[in-house]
C-alpha cells in the first residue's frame, strides 16, 4: 500500500515542487528550532577530497552548491541541447517569442532591484536574483490545474524557462567569478577542446564524456569561474544526432537524482532561515523589496509586455486557444524564483577572500516573492481556464 502510494507520486508532475517545499519547510524548522547549532554545525562541516598533492577541502555546503548543483545544470545543458536540435527551440519561429519573453522577464526584474539598490554597492551584487525562474515549481503549478493546460502554452512556459535559465547561466559565468587561475582555466579550456573534437568525430560513447567532464569541473572549480557551468557544458557536447536513444536514456536517468534528490538537498541546505533574528526593518529592507518586486512585479510584466508586443508586431503567434490571459498567468509563474534565485544569491553573497557581506538575508524575499508569484499564477490561471473551456 505505501509503495503504491510512493510510486503514485513521485509519477506526478507536481512531486519536485512539492518535495522543494517540504524540503523548505524542514530547514525552517531546523533553523528555529533547538537543532540549529546541529544544522548550522552540518552545513559548515569541512569536507576534503585528496588525491596526492591534490586536494579539493570545502564546507558540505559549498559541496552541495559547486558539486550536486553541476549535476543539476548537467542536466539543464541535455535538455537546451535536446530543445536546440529537435525541440521547441529547434524552430527559429518559435525561438522567438519565448526568448523575447524571457528577455523582458530579466531586464524588469533586474531593473526593480536596481532602483531599490541604487548606491549601495554590497546589495548591488545581488542585482541578478529576480531574473532567474525555476523550472520545476512552474511547470509542477501549472500542472496542478490538469490537461485543460494549453499545450502550447505548457511549451511556452517551458522554452521560456530553458531560455531564462541559459542567460542565468551567461550571467553567473559573466559577473559571478571569483579570482582566476590561468593554469586551471588552461586545462578546462584541454578538456573542452577534447569534448569539440569527440563530438565532431562522432564519439557516442557518453561515460568517455562524462569523464572528461569530471576533470573539467575540478579545473572550472580551481580555476575561479564557478564550476556547475562545467555541467552545461558537457551537458551541450553530448551528441545527440545519431545517439538519440542513450541521450534520452542519459537525460531520463538524471531526472529523478535531480528532481527527487539534489534539488531537495540543495533547498534544504539553502532556505534554513532563522526568524529569531529578524525585525519588521528586515521586511521593508531595500534588498528585500528589489527581490520581492522583482519576482512578483517585475517578471510577470516584463514577460508579459514583451510577449504582447511581440505578439502585436507578428514576431511571434500562439495558438487560438491560447489567450493574453493565459500569458499573463505564465507570466505569473514566471516569478517563481526558487532554485535558480537562491543558487545566484549564494554566489552574490557568499564569502570572498574572508570578507563576507553583512546584509539582510536574501532568501526572504525569494520565499516571498516565489511564494506570491506561484499562487497569484495558479489562481489567474485556474480562472482563465475555467473562463475558455
Amino acid at each position: 500500500m505505501l509503495n503504491r502510494s510512493l510510486h503514485k507520486f513521485f509519477k506526478l508532475e507536481s512531486a519536485p515542487g512539492i518535495l522543494l517545499i517540504l524540503a523548505t519547510i524542514l530547514a525552517m524548522l531546523f533553523a528555529n528550532s533547538g537543532f540549529s547549532g546541529l544544522y548550522t554545525h552540518m552545513m559548515e562541516t569541512p569536507v576534503a577530497v585528496m588525491f596526492g598533492q591534490f586536494y579539493i577541502a570545502k564546507p558540505l555546503l559549498l559541496w552541495i552548491n559547486d558539486g550536486l548543483m553541476a549535476v543539476f545544470f548537467f542536466m539543464v545543458g541535455l535538455e537546451i541541447k535536446r530543445e536546440l536540435v529537435e525541440g521547441s527551440l529547434s524552430d527559429s519561429s518559435q525561438i522567438v517569442l519565448p526568448s523575447l519573453a524571457a528577455l523582458g522577464g530579466m531586464i524588469v526584474p533586474a531593473a526593480i532591484y536596481i532602483a531599490f539598490n541604487w548606491g549601495d554597492e554590497a546589495a548591488m551584487q545581488g542585482w541578478a536574483i529576480p531574473m532567474a525562474t525555476d523550472i520545476a515549481f512552474a511547470l509542477g503549478v501549472l500542472s496542478l490545474l490538469g490537461p485543460r493546460v494549453p499545450a502550447q502554452l505548457k511549451l511556452f512556459l517551458l522554452a521560456l524557462a530553458i531560455i531564462d535559465d541559459l542567460g542565468a547561466i551567461i550571467i553567473i559565468a559573466l559577473f559571478y567569478t571569483s579570482s582566476m587561475s590561468l593554469s586551471s582555466l588552461g586545462v578546462a579550456a584541454v578538456m573542452i577542446a577534447i569534448l569539440f573534437f569527440m563530438n565532431r568525430k562522432g564519439v557516442v560513447n557518453n561515460t568517455a564524456y562524462v569523464l572528461i567532464g569530471m576533470i573539467l569541473w575540478t579545473a572550472v572549480l580551481k580555476s575561479g569561474v564557478h564550476a556547475t557551468l562545467a555541467g552545461v557544458i558537457l551537458g551541450l557536447f553530448i551528441p545527440i544526432q545519431n545517439n538519440r536513444e542513450s541521450f534520452v536514456t542519459l537525460e531520463h536517468s538524471l531526472h529523478s537524482p535531480v528532481n527527487f534528490v539534489i534539488l531537495p538537498v540543495f533547498a534544504f541546505a539553502n532556505t534554513g532561515i532563522s526568524f529569531g533574528g529578524l525585525s519588521p526593518k528586515d521586511l521593508i529592507d531595500n534588498m528585500t523589496m528589489g527581490i520581492f518586486f522583482g519576482l512578483f512585479l517585475g517578471k510577470q510584466v516584463g514577460v508579459f509586455l514583451f510577449t504582447y508586443f511581440a505578439l502585436r508586431l507578428g514576431l511571434g503567434r500562439m495558438s487560438e486557444d491560447v489567450t493574453l490571459g493565459h500569458i499573463y498567468g505564465v507570466a505569473l509563474l514566471s516569478g517563481i524564483g526558487f532554485t535558480m534565485s537562491l543558487f545566484i544569491g549564494s554566489l552574490a553573497f557568499e564569502c570572498h577572500d574572508g570578507v563576507c557581506f553583512d546584509l539582510v538575508d536574501e532568501r526572504l524575499g525569494i520565499l516571498l516573492g516565489s511564494l506570491l508569484s506561484g499562487i497569484a499564477g495558479y489562481f489567474v490561471l485556474k480562472r482563465q481556464l475555467r473562463e475558455h473551456v
